[in-house]
């Protein structure tokens, strides 16, 4: 294969075949390095193709907690009382500073995120 910009959808998915198929290759070999500078570009051209959009920080905040197995209880415990929670989670109020720190520090949602940059 030769190594060149991926442009349209079928260098995009032969791109993705070569990688599959080398994916094992040794690092240094000839096909590793193929795969390494394909990866790059692949990702490149799902970056303009496919964007993902960053979460909302109600979102992020949701995610986060079930990743750790946190209930709207415990959550209260840490920024508040449940009804605080529940308006946050409403949109009836946004978060304070105070409690974008809090978040940021105990289960760190990452401050951009929180701030909706």
């Amino acid at each position: 294969m030769r190594i060149q910009p991926i442009k349209t959808k079928a260098d995009y998915e032969k791109a993705l075949s070569f990688i599959e198929s080398n994916f094992n290759a040794k690092p240094k070999s000839k096909e590793g390095r193929m795969v390494e500078v394909l990866a790059i570009l692949v990702e490149k051209y799902e970056d303009e193709h496919f964007p993902i959009e960053a979460p909302t920080p109600i979102e992020a905040i949701k995610f986060r907690m079930e990743q750790l197995g946190m209930s709207n209880t415990d959550l209260a415990k840490i920024i508040g009382n449940p009804a605080r929670v529940s308006e946050i989670f409403n949109g009836k109020r946004n978060l304070s500073v105070k409690m974008m720190k809090v978040l940021y520090r105990k289960l760190q949602v990452p401050a951009e995120i929180l701030l909706g940059v």
